[in-house]
């Protein structure tokens, strides 16, 4: 299987190549807790059409190495710098989802655009949803860390009681099949207990609003009007009024795991993006 190793530390980090080596390039970066498999309804047509599919499990997720260290937000920044150094990819877009969109703003602002064209930030969780000095309208710190508490004390748990919340699967036209579902709360186990919880104290601290002011390349913000993972307008709305060339779409119903409920619509909208419309 294809790896190549962090700059950071030298951790083993797996990665995806798929369709033509010439087509357009799209990097994705996961959510926490999956692997590339999560970008299957994404990446399996677009490869087809002959875009140059390329995804990479992150530290502690999928296929990597184990490690306790490296899940500060500059070190996975880092780590996916990395992969498109190490594939040498240019005029890239950048796809993220969740906790993938902070990775995203903190490489661009930290490596600079010079091999990325484009990002597309899919239910993000920038700039970042829980209450600070700058953003008094946020969740209450307390609450962000009573959800950390509940993922060490029962993680199994939290995945399986969360599942429905996170496809929405109680909004009209979101359908899924149990298996599919049961499927991905299985997937979730394949991140580490030590990946999940510093996660989990990463989300709780984030704040990239200063940051998503300094992008200075097209972006498009994808977000559901009912994801209760990363509410719409406390991510979403705000990164699309903070980045100075952004695109907003706003999917009626959708949840946090609308890359599944919505993929037809995400995909066309990822393809006009990437078309320049």
């Amino acid at each position: 299987m294809p790896y190549f190793e962090s700059p950071v530390d030298g951790t083993r980090l797996h990665h995806v190549d798929y369709g033509p080596a010439d087509g357009p390039v799209v990097v994705f970066v996961n959510s926490s807790y999956f692997g590339t498999e999560m970008w299957e309804y994404q990446m399996l047509p677009l490869a087809e059409e002959g875009y140059r599919c390329v995804g990479y499990d992150r530290r502690g997720h999928g296929r990597s190495d184990d490690v306790w260290a490296g899940f500060d937000l500059d070190s996975l920044a880092d780590d996916l710098q990395g992969l498109i150094e190490h594939l040498d990819l240019r005029d890239v877009t950048l796809v993220g989802h969740s906790v993938g969109t902070a990775e995203i703003v903190r490489c661009l602002t930290r490596h600079g655009a010079g091999r990325v064209a484009r990002a597309a930030l899919v239910a993000g969780m920038v700039p970042g949803p829980v209450r600070s000095a700058d953003h008094p309208d946020g969740i209450d710190p307390e609450l962000a860390k009573a959800g950390n508490d509940a993922f060490r004390r029962d993680r199994a748990a939290f995945f399986a009681d969360g599942a429905r919340d996170f496809f929405a699967l109680d909004q009209p036209g979101n359908e899924l099949s149990d298996a599919y579902v049961q499927s991905m709360v299985r997937r979730c186990h394949g991140a580490t207990a030590r990946a999940g919880v510093a996660l989990g104290e990463l989300i709780a601290g984030l704040n990239v609003a200063p940051e998503l002011t300094k992008l200075d390349l097209p972006v498009l913000v994808v977000h559901g009007t009912h994801d209760a993972s990363g509410p719409y307008e406390l991510t979403g709305r705000r990164t699309a009024e903070l980045v100075p060339n952004g695109t907003l779409k706003v999917y009626e119903n959708a949840g946090h795991g609308l890359f599944a409920t919505h993929a037809d619509q995400l995909n066309t909208d990822l393809r006009e993006f990437m078309a320049g419309g």
